[in-house]
């Protein structure tokens, strides 16, 4: 059967995401090594085989590209994150989340940092647009931890009177801290110190037996 125009324009379309998805993984790859603003459109080319008329067939120009990095991060970061904490409502269930964190610091000796956090280091004060994508996708990983928060409050693992809110975006804050200490020292000390903090800082508000 001869192929019909609407053949054509899948497969035209599944080819050009292709090579979207082609160049933003390269992208994101550069970017993790020398940040966004060493990373050059040459560099993502050579990296992905593209030409620089393909790239700008997909992208206006650096900031949509780096706005598509920031798209898969988040999109990487948030699925990894509500996979871990979607069914945690315990404190043996956020100690396992914080032994995994710890673990991927670990395995690279601090390097690296946070997918997120080290464009929001680099970006935020230089790429408004960048910022709000950066400040959404850490805003909803700080709102898993508030789901699980009010999921122990529902049990009576936690006070009614703990601020969810409040303590999640502690969690946030020393995660994020973790992850520039440990960097910058090439040692997960200063996260494993950052993490046992937070959960000090829940563990203040464990509903005692009786109460």
């Amino acid at each position: 059967m001869p192929e019909t125009a609407n053949d054509v324009d899948r497969r035209l379309t599944a080819r050009g995401a292709a090579t979207r998805a082609r160049i933003v993984a390269s992208a994101d790859e550069l970017i993790s090594l020398k940040g966004a603003a060493a990373t050059t459109l040459d560099e993502v080319t050579a990296a992905s085989g593209t030409s620089k008329s393909q790239l700008y067939r997909h992208f206006a120009d650096k900031s949509a590209l780096v706005q598509a990095v920031i798209e898969l991060r988040g999109s990487r970061v948030l699925e990894r994150e509500e996979q871990y904490l979607r069914r945690v409502d315990s404190f043996s269930g956020l100690d396992r989340w914080c032994r995994a964190i710890l673990q991927r610091v670990t395995v690279r000796r601090g390097a690296l940092g946070c997918e997120l956090g080290a464009l929001s280091t680099e970006l935020s004060d230089h790429d408004e647009a960048a910022r709000i994508d950066l400040d959404a996708h850490l805003t909803t990983w700080i709102s898993l931890l508030v789901a699980v928060l009010e999921r122990m409050k529902a049990n009576d693992t936690l006070s009614q009177e703990a601020d969810s809110q409040r303590l999640a975006t502690g969690i946030m804050a020393a995660i994020q801290g973790g992850y520039v200490l440990a960097q910058a020292a090439r040692d997960p000390g200063p996260m494993q110190i950052a993490l046992e903090l937070a959960m000090d800082s829940v563990r203040a508000h464990a509903k005692l037996p009786g109460e």
